[in-house]
């Protein structure tokens, strides 16, 4: 049984189709990147699926039942992508209100939150208010009472946004724990790296409607192995006028470029040899976000 099933859903705001007969589904113990550009529709899709607002037509479906039951919604940690706390409330009061409004009763949830906010190293700030909190500590609260209950479906909405890098690692474990527990984890961000780097399938919407959907390596796969990673210090004269280059995304000193079909990957290193010194030279398949981009582009 899927732990998400999205069927046919559709959503309209006026004239707007926000959501156009979107269709997924995400098994239980998979990392699922939501992916699309600002307006694609992924924070409509994960409101409908929170209950936030209701679909026009289509089913939503959480462990084989409907959504719009609170005890099914209980079985879900949600972070949001707008941040928010109880300000005037201090940060053990916080996370024992979320934790009880997941039926979890006192007994149940004294021992993980004295485990999670040790690991969190929140252990000092526990009798402070949430507003004494820096934005990030108060993030982590908010990781916190996604996670406390061990729910079977975690939505995490841009995780890593405001985070730094040490706090972003210890994000990254608990996802990636939570995945081995056999969570359904549905991951929404526009941080391409992190999305290649954890998602195990992804669906990619633009305007409301799915462009791709499936598991990462074979999606890669299918794109074809017709893609080079350039690392080099000089001058970029060499992608310009290329007959062997399709197209590139130069970053300065580092260039993912993709060959015309039939080209000789040698001959565009021949050419970069001229013009650079090259420290590294792979070919290799496309980056998700080659694919976020070429897939959006042609959609």
């Amino acid at each position: 049984m899927q732990t998400l099933q999205l069927d046919s859903i559709n959503k309209s705001f006026g004239n707007l189709e926000a959501v156009k007969e979107l269709s997924l589904a995400v098994a239980p113990g998979t990392i699922y990147g939501f992916l699309g550009p600002n307006g694609a529709g992924k924070t409509t899709t994960i409101r409908m699926i929170m209950e936030i607002i209701l679909p026009d037509r289509g089913r939503i479906l959480i462990n084989g039942a409907p959504n719009t039951s609170p005890a099914v919604l209980d079985r879900v940690g949600y972070l949001p992508e707008e941040r928010g706390v109880y300000r005037k409330m201090k940060v053990r009061e916080a996370l024992e209100f979320f934790a009880e409004l997941k039926g979890l009763k006192k007994s149940a949830h004294k021992k993980k939150i004295d485990a999670w906010v040790e690991r969190f190293g929140m252990a000092g700030v526990q009798m402070k208010k949430m507003e004494e909190l820096s934005k990030g500590n108060q993030q982590k609260i908010q990781i916190l009472t996604t996670v406390v209950h061990e729910p079977d479906l975690i939505i995490l909405d841009e995780p890593f946004m405001g985070l730094d890098p040490v706090n972003a690692e210890l994000v990254k474990e608990v996802i990636l724990e939570q995945k081995q527990r056999g969570t359904a984890i549905v991951f929404s961000t526009h941080l391409m790296e992190s999305a290649e780097k954890l998602c195990d399938a992804i669906c990619l919407i633009n305007k409301g409607r799915k462009v791709l959907d499936g598991e990462v390596k074979t999606i890669k796969r299918g794109f074809g192995r017709n893609h080079v990673i350039l690392a080099y210090d000089g001058k970029s004269d060499f992608l310009k006028n290329n007959g062997v280059i399709e197209s590139y995304n130069d970053s300065g000193n580092y260039v993912e470029i993709k060959l015309r079909p039939g080209a000789n990957p040698q001959a565009l290193l021949a050419a970069a040899m001229q013009h650079a010194e090259i420290f590294r030279f792979e070919i290799a398949e496309p980056s998700l976000h080659e694919i976020f981009l070429a897939t959006v582009k042609e959609a």
